[in-house]
C-alpha cells in the first residue's frame, strides 16, 4: 500500500520546476490555488483583470486533487433544514445555486476541452437502517413539491440494480449528479486560467498581509505584491494571515484508499450504474468506481491528514469496505491519501467580505462543483460589486461558541466521539 494520492499517478499536476515570479502590482491577488481560486482567476483574466493565484504549495496541491471526485447536488445540510433556518425563497436560490454548480463544471469542461472524465451517472444515498429509508420516503415528495427537482426512490428489494451490497435499507438517486478525475480536472481548470492570462505563482506562501491606503500589501515567500482586491480561497487550509476566517473555519480531515484494479465482472456488480455513492451516517464514507478501482473515503480520522492519521485511516476504511463489500476482502489496497475539509460551524458554505477581503469558504464535502461555481460568480460579484447580494453572502458566519476557537481544532477528537454516538443511537 503507497501512501500516495492515486489521482496524481493518471495526470501532469502543474509542476513547481520554472516558478512564474510574484509580480508586483496587479487587480486582484487570489490566495489559494484549488478550485475556487482557479475558477474565479480564470473568470477575472476573461474579462481582462490583471489577476494572479499565489498558492503556498504547488498548484492544485490541496482538497482540489485529493478529494472523492464527486460533483453533487444539493448543500452538506438537508434542504428542509435549510428552509426552516432561511425561509423558502432563500433556500431555493440556494438549491438552484447547487444544481448551476454541476452546469457549470459541465461547461467549462466542455469550453476548455479538459480530459477529466466527467459523467452524470447520478449519486446514490444509501439507508443505514429501515427509518432512513422512511425519511428518504419524504424526501421525494419533498424535492418535488418545494424544489420542482426529481429524486427516485430505490425500494431495498430493488437495491441490487444499484449496489453490490445487501447491508442497506432502500436508497435515493439524483441522476443530475455526476462524477470526474479531480486531479485531471483541476489541472485542466489550471491551464484554462493561464491560457486566460491569469498569472498562477506556486510556492508563493503569504506570509503577511496588510492594508496600505486603497491597496493591499501581501508579503509572500518569493516577493511582495501590490493588489487593489484579495479573494481569499484557502478552504480547509486557511491560515492565520487571515485569522479572523480561520476562526470560522474547522478543518477536518477525510481519508480515501483505492483499490487494485478489479475485473470487469465485478466492477459491475459493485456498482452496476457506476454512482457517486454515500451513506445515511453522521460518521459517513462515500465511495465510487475509477477505472475499476473501488474509491472509498470518509471521515475515518477527523484530525487532518499526517503520516500516522492516513496509515489508521486506512486500516478503518478497508474494514468499513469489506463490510459494504465482502466480495473486496481479497482485493488489495493500493493507494491511501487524506485532505482537508472545511467546515462552518453552522456547516454552510459562506461568501462574502471581511474587513476588505471578499472570500468563499466552508464547502463542507460539496466543493467540486460548488467551489467551481462560487468561484465563477464570487469574481462577477467583484467586478460589479454587490457580493452583499450573493444568496451565500445573505446569513451571518459565526464563529465559535463563546470564542473557544482560535484556528485550533482541539475539539475534533469529541466532535468524531459525538458522531459515533449519534450511529450507535440510530
Amino acid at each position: 500500500m503507497h501512501q500516495q494520492i492515486y489521482w496524481h499517478t493518471t495526470v501532469n499536476m502543474p509542476k513547481e520546476s520554472g516558478l512564474t515570479p510574484v509580480p508586483e502590482k496587479m487587480d486582484v491577488a487570489i490566495i489559494g490555488g484549488g478550485y475556487t481560486g482557479l475558477s474565479a482567476a480564470r473568470t477575472l483574466a476573461k474579462r481582462g483583470v490583471k489577476v494572479v493565484v499565489l498558492e503556498a504549495e504547488s498548484i492544485g496541491w490541496g482538497a482540489s486533487s485529493r478529494n472523492g471526485g464527486m460533483t453533487l447536488t444539493g448543500l452538506k445540510l438537508p434542504m428542509q433544514t435549510i428552509i426552516k433556518k432561511y425561509g423558502r425563497q432563500t433556500a431555493r436560490e440556494l438549491f438552484q445555486c447547487s444544481l448551476d454548480s454541476v452546469d457549470t463544471v459541465e461547461k467549462i469542461i466542455i469550453e476548455e476541452k479538459i480530459d477529466c472524465g466527467f459523467a452524470r451517472t447520478g449519486q446514490l444515498l444509501l439507508a443505514n437502517k429501515p427509518k432512513h429509508f422512511e425519511a428518504l420516503k419524504q424526501e421525494v415528495d419533498f424535492m418535488a413539491q418545494e424544489f420542482n427537482h426529481t429524486v427516485k426512490l430505490v425500494p431495498p428489494g430493488d437495491l441490487r440494480s444499484e449496489i453490490g451490497s445487501d447491508i442497506f435499507h432502500g436508497a435515493l438517486v439524483d441522476d443530475v449528479s455526476g462524477g470526474l478525475n479531480p486531479a485531471q480536472y483541476v489541472a485542466g481548470l489550471a491551464a484554462a486560467a493561464e491560457k486566460a492570462g491569469a498569472l498562477l505563482c506556486a510556492r508563493a506562501r503569504v506570509n503577511r498581509l496588510r492594508r496600505s491606503g486603497n491597496r493591499f500589501i501581501l508579503e509572500t515567500e518569493r516577493g511582495v505584491l501590490s493588489a487593489e482586491t484579495v479573494f481569499v480561497a484557502t478552504s480547509g487550509y486557511t491560515g492565520n494571515v487571515t485569522g479572523k476566517l480561520q476562526r470560522r473555519i474547522i478543518p477536518i480531515g477525510s481519508f480515501i484508499i483505492a483499490t487494485e484494479r478489479l475485473t470487469d465482472k465485478l466492477a459491475g456488480e459493485l456498482s452496476p450504474k457506476n454512482r457517486m455513492i454515500f451513506d445515511y451516517k453522521h460518521y459517513l464514507n462515500y465511495f465510487r468506481l475509477w477505472d475499476n478501482r473501488m474509491i472509498f473515503g470518509g471521515r475515518a480520522a477527523f484530525f487532518p491528514e499526517t503520516a500516522g492519521t492516513i496509515r489508521s485511516s486506512a486500516e478503518i476504511l478497508q474494514r468499513e469496505m469489506i463490510q459494504v463489500y465482502p466480495q473486496l476482502r481479497d482485493a488489495k489496497v493500493e493507494y491511501v491519501w487524506g485532505g482537508t475539509l472545511d467546515f462552518a460551524f453552522d456547516m454552510m458554505t459562506h461568501v462574502g467580505e471581511l474587513e476588505g477581503l471578499n472570500y468563499s469558504l466552508g464547502y463542507a464535502g460539496h466543493g467540486v462543483a460548488m467551489a467551481t461555481y462560487l468561484g465563477k460568480t464570487v469574481a462577477e460579484a467583484i467586478l460589479t460589486g454587490n457580493i452583499k447580494d450573493h444568496p451565500f453572502a445573505r446569513f451571518n458566519f459565526p464563529t465559535a461558541p463563546l470564542g473557544l476557537y482560535n484556528g485550533f481544532p482541539w475539539f475534533l477528537p469529541f466532535a468524531g466521539m459525538w458522531h459515533k454516538i449519534l450511529d450507535w443511537v440510530e
